[in-house]
């Protein structure tokens, strides 16, 4: 058959499609940005669409053509410059069903989250609820898997926190480590859309996807850090205030672009657990999903497991320091342009071209400190930090070469920066 999935990069849709391939279908992904998935998963038509525009039938129905089945994997955790709940959680859907009436394609897999509610005073929880009364209230053939905490070989937002926090040295740290989890492995949700796709589920169900047994929050962590083959350390709990703290700096940090799981919304849905009742799947298949244990089992940690999670929690404190480094670098320039246009100009340079020289420095250092803390200016900001710090190496060669001697080193400390920037570009990429 042909199936469109929603989301196909994502972290459930990339496992769904590699099933659904497995099964012999002919799949379509769609989703924002698809040059990477386009050359990770040759075999998938690829399709650029961001579900948060198509919001009419008109707009989905040039999408479905030849269509047999839609399976709906996108979903955003909280509102910021690129996601909008209500539209892509909602809206969207509402318009997809009407297209796909429309059109012909009687059948919808819809994967939504454990939690949600119409009554959620989470954004998110609320929003993902109304799509799935759209579905439900559809003349489609519909089922809704709703998944607890999804657990993978790749890790993006709240599962590569886990595994940053079980990494920490000496001592887990976390919030609400009593708060009860239940995870899934991402296999089994692929298989369990993989199912409905076939049509060996039964029409019109609501099936929560989580293994039989709840967890402490804390267990959950520690079973993490053994999987990363870790020595053994207790849980610490991180007083409340901390953990809003540091949801308050997040939240801030997504209206720059940057998509942290310490954001508020995570926070929430952390403190309400994630748990839900496997009854159903079990009664499906003779089995409950795989226990956390099991999942982990399946997917040995091997050390560039070690090394993601350990420089998951440095990689803010990276793209810190660089920003301080030089917007530090670009305010002192002009607080002190005179003295530092006086050492220009004792090198050969005239004065008007030294001072000039100094103020497009300072000017140059503000802006690439500020652009790497938006998230689409990032690269081309770290960009900007490599080219000038190489023509400021290269042009302080030239005109004052003793400068690689001075005892101070302003020369040398320079290089090690170069490599912070460097690090920072290897690491920006967030899936």
């Amino acid at each position: 058959m042909n199936v469109l999935v929603l989301g196909g990069y994502g972290l459930i849709g990339e496992a769904v499609l590699e099933r659904l391939l497995q099964d012999g279908h002919h799949l379509l992904g769609l989703g924002r940005d698809i040059g990477q998935a386009r050359r990770r998963r040759p075999r998938v038509q690829w399709i650029a669409a961001d579900m948060s525009r198509l919001l009419s039938a008109a707009d989905w129905i040039p999408l479905l053509a030849g269509v047999e089945v839609v399976v709906n994997a996108a979903g955003a955790l909280q509102d910021g410059p690129r996601d909008q709940l209500d539209a892509i959680h909602r809206r969207s859907v509402a318009a997809l069903i009407a297209a796909c009436e429309q059109v012909g394609v009687n059948q919808l897999v819809q994967i939504s989250a454990i939690g949600a509610d119409l009554a959620s005073d989470s954004a998110f929880f609320r929003t993902k609820a109304e799509g799935d009364r759209a579905v439900a209230s559809s003349s489609l053939n519909w089922t809704i898997l709703r998944p607890g905490l999804v657990i993978a070989p790749a890790a993006y937002g709240g599962t590569a926190l886990l595994r940053a926090l079980a990494a920490a040295p000496a001592v887990v740290p976390a919030v609400l480590v009593d708060r009860l989890i239940q995870t899934v492995s991402v296999t089994d949700v692929a298989e369990a859309v993989s199912r409905a796709v076939a049509g060996r589920l039964a029409r019109g169900q609501i099936i929560d996807l989580v293994e039989q047994r709840a967890k402490p929050l804390a267990d959950v962590l520690l079973e993490f850090r053994a999987w990363l083959g870790l020595p053994k350390a207790p849980v610490v709990t991180v007083p409340a205030i901390v953990g809003r703290l540091a949801s308050g700096i997040a939240d801030g940090l997504g209206a720059l672009g940057w998509r942290s799981p310490l954001r508020s919304a995570a926070l929430a849905a952390l403190k309400h657990g994630v748990t839900g009742n496997a009854k159903a799947w079990t009664e499906i298949t003779g089995r409950p999903p795989q226990s956390l244990e099991a999942t982990l089992a399946a997917m040995p940690a091997h050390v560039q497991e070690r090394w993601f999670a350990r420089l998951w929690l440095l990689k803010p404190v990276v793209f810190a320091v660089l920003s301080m480094f030089w917007l530090a670098s670009g305010i002192v320039g002009f607080i002190r342009q005179d003295a530092a246009a006086d050492i220009l100009a004792s090198r050969g340079l005239s004065p008007a071209l030294a001072l000039w020289m100094v103020l497009a420095g300072s000017v140059a250092d503000i802006l690439v400190g500020a652009a790497v803390l938006v998230r689409w200016l990032a690269r081309a900001g770290l960009m900007a930090m490599t080219a000038i710090t190489l023509v400021y190496l290269g042009a302080a060669t030239v005109l004052a070469p003793d400068i690689w001697l001075d005892p101070l080193g302003p020369l040398v400390k320079t290089v090690p920066a170069l490599c912070l920037v460097l690090v920072a570009l290897a690491i920006l990429e967030e899936r």
